[in-house]
Formats: structure tokens, C-alpha cells, sequence
């Protein structure tokens, strides 16, 4: 099956050459990063990497990941891989989120932090208090039990078009797995290891970062209730 990886960059250029060098090349047909309006040297790295690079400028997660979707539905890809590119996720793991997916038990597979092994600090309070939060509230709505909002994760290409993503922002983790379960796909939680990041995190590192992530993330869970 081929498999393209998509990761969404804002200012990684200590990182992101990291990340595309770790991905094994014998399992991925193509990597693309897309570019989120970075300042410094990101595009350069990525590409220096051997990464296809793509810019995306409305700054948000989710944007840069439909970017990177739409540039891939005419690469005959078969499952699309997520992941940040700040070095937390370990790329050559990605063995691990795509074979229940090609032995065809799963159609989305989520790396959990929260059940791997992780690094010392590396998964701050607030983010493991957010995965909580939302997996408590999806388990109330929708009856599937999530531990993480991980970014390490595949999907099968058909699957993901059919949800018909929409979340330019913080959100955009939330939705997939909501819309997931409604769409009925076969789920699965795997163990995947994570470190601290290279640099100072956009969103948990910051008190203003943290509260609009939040309140995007509950805001996405109650649109996706009032929708059903």
C-alpha cells in the first residue's frame, strides 16, 4: 500500500530535517511538509531532508493538514500518516500505526502517548489534562474511548475524505476522532513513544496557547454534538 506522511510546520527549522530523516524510506512513498507561514528556515530544511514542501498561508493546524491532503489525492496514495514536526513523535515508529491498517483489522489507528512510553516532561499537565477532558466527553457522547489527542496517526485516504474534515485550527485531532466514530471506522489505540520537543511548543507553551486550544477542542466536541 502507499503511504504518505503529512506534517504540519511552523517555525521547526532545529527540527524538522530531524523528522524527515527519521521516517523510514522503505516504508513511506512520499513525506510532505507543509509550511505554516514560518519565519525562519523551515521550507529550506524540510526540503534539504528530501521532503516535498507545500505553503499554506492561513495559520492553523488544520489548514496546513488540508493542504497537505488535497495536494495528495492525485499521488494514488493509500494511507495518509500524521505527525508534528517538532521531533516529540518517534517517525520510525510509524510501523506501528500502519500495519493493523494494511493487515485490514483497522481503518484508523492512533499513536496514544498517554499508554507509551514517555519522556520525563515531554507530555506537559495541561495537554494530558485536555486529552481527559475530551476523551471523557466523546465516551459520554458517542460511547468510544479515546486516552490521547495524539498527532501520531494513520488513516486509510478513503476514510479520511469521507469524514470531509473541515477544522482550520486546534481542533482539527478532535474532529477525526468524533467523526471516526460516527463514520463507524475500525479504531484502534497503539503505544508510541514520545520526548520533549525541540523548541518551545506554540500551544502548551504559553497560557494563551493553552486556553484557545481548549476552547477550540470543546467547541469542536459540542458542534459535532449539535450536529447529530
Amino acid at each position: 500500500m502507499n503511504i504518505g506522511v503529512i506534517i504540519p510546520a511552523f517555525n521547526e527549522e532545529q527540527s524538522i530535517g530531524k523528522v524527515v530523516a527519521s521516517i523510514p524510506g522503505n516504508v513511506v512513498n512520499e513525506i510532505v511538509v507543509v509550511n505554516n507561514n514560518s519565519t525562519d528556515n523551515t521550507s529550506a530544511e524540510a526540503r534539504n531532508a528530501g521532503a516535498t514542501v507545500l505553503n499554506e498561508t492561513f495559520h492553523g493546524y488544520g489548514a496546513a493538514c488540508l493542504n497537505g491532503i488535497q495536494y495528495l489525492q492525485n499521488k494514488n496514495i493509500d494511507i495518509i500518516v500524521f505527525m508534528d514536526g517538532d521531533y516529540s513523535d518517534y517517525p520510525e515508529e510509524i510501523n506501528l500505526l500502519v500495519e493493523p491498517i494494511i493487515n485490514d483489522q483497522y481503518d484508523f489507528v492512533i499513536g496514544s502517548r498517554i499508554l507509551g512510553k514517555r519522556e520525563k516532561g515531554a507530555l506537559p499537565l495541561q495537554s494530558r489534562a485536555g486529552s481527559i477532558v475530551a476523551g471523557f466527553l466523546i465516551k459520554l457522547f458517542w460511547g468510544q474511548k479515546y486516552t490521547d489527542l495524539g498527532p501520531f496517526r494513520a488513516i486509510r485516504f478513503d476514510d479520511l475524505l469521507k469524514l470531509k474534515m473541515k477544522d482550520k485550527w486546534y481542533g482539527w485531532t478532535v474532529e477525526m476522532q468524533i467523526k471516526a466514530v460516527k463514520k463507524k471506522l475500525r479504531i484502534k489505540e497503539v503505544p508510541v513513544s514520545y520526548r520533549k520537543r525541540i523548541g518551545k511548543s506554540k500551544v502548551t507553551g504559553t497560557i494563551k496557547g493553552t486556553i484557545m486550544a481548549s476552547t477550540i477542542i470543546l467547541k469542536t466536541i459540542f458542534s459535532e454534538l449539535l450536529q447529530d
